[in-house]
C-alpha cells in the first residue's frame, strides 16, 4: 500500500546520508497520505545503504503498525504527534546534522542574518527545550515551539524540520545546515548582523510566492 509514497520517502531518506545530515542509523523522514491518514516513516536502526522501500514502515495516527515486518524509527511518536496537530504538514524529517545541533547543543535559535534564512524560514530558526526521546514530548515541544518556522533546534538533541511533503521537508533540512555553517562561521569573526524584521518577512514572501518556474 501507498507505493508512491513510500518511494518518495525512500528517496528523501537516503538523502539524509548524502547530504551529510546524519551519521550510521541515526535520523529520519516520513511523509504523510492525507486521505488515508497513514503515515509511511524509516524503519528503526536499518542502514541507510541497506535499505529499501519494503522495508519502510506504515503505521496510523495512533502509531499502529499497519503494514511493515519491522520495527518503526524511535522517533515515530513524535511525528505521530505532530501530524495530529498539524494538518499542513505532510513531511517530516529528523537529523543531528553538525552546525544546525551545534546550536541546539547551546539552546540558541539560529538568527535571521541571512537572506538564505528569510527565505526559507522566514526569520529566526527557533530553539526549543530539551525533551526525552521515545514518546510524544518531543512533538509536544515542536507544535509549541515551532510557529510559522519549518525548522526548530531542540535543546540537547537536533534538528526537526517540517513540509508539506517530504521533499520540502528534507529540502528544510539541507537548508538549515547549510546556513547554520555560515553564521557559525560569521560568528567566529564577530556578531552577525541580522536582518531587519521587514526585511526578512519581504524575502520570504518573495522567495515563498514567485522565484522558481
Amino acid at each position: 500500500m501507498l507505493e508512491k509514497l513510500k518511494e518518495r520517502v525512500w528517496k528523501m531518506n537516503l538523502e539524509l546520508p548524502r547530504n551529510n545530515l546524519v551519521a550510521m542509523t541515526s535520523g529520519n523522514v516520513s511523509g504523510r497520505d492525507p486521505e488515508k491518514d497513514l503515515v509511511v516513516i524509516k524503519p528503526s536502526g536499518v542502514p541507510y545503504e541497506e535499505m529499501e522501500t519494503e522495508d519502510l514502515v506504515v503505521v496510523d495516527l495512533e502509531g499502529n503498525i499497519v503494514e511493515g515486518d519491522k520495527k518503526p524509527s524511535s522517533d515515530t511518536d513524535s511525528h505521530l504527534y505532530i501530524y495530529r496537530h498539524r494538518q499542513d504538514v505532510r513531511g517530516v524529517v529528523h537529523t543531528h546534522s553538525n552546525y544546525a545541533t551545534s546550536f541546539a547543543a547551546l539552546g540558541q535559535p539560529l538568527p535571521v542574518c541571512l537572506t538564505a534564512i528569510a527565505d526559507e524560514f522566514g526569520g529566526d530558526v527557533p530553539a526549543g527545550p530539551y525533551a526525552p526521546i521515545g514518546g510524544e514530548e518531543i512533538g509536544e515541544a515542536i507544535i509549541e515551539n515551532i510557529g510559522s518556522s519549518r525548522a526548530i533546534l531542540l535543546k540537547n538533541h537536533g534538528v526537526f524540520t517540517i513540509g508539506d511533503s517530504p521533499e520540502s521537508a528534507l529540502k528544510a533540512a539541507v537548508m538549515v545546515e547549510d546556513a547554520a555553517k555560515t553564521v557559525h562561521l560569521a560568528m567566529l569573526k564577530g556578531k552577525p548582523e541580522r536582518l531587519p524584521e521587514e526585511e526578512a518577512k519581504k524575502a520570504y514572501e518573495r522567495y515563498q510566492n514567485r522565484y522558481g518556474q
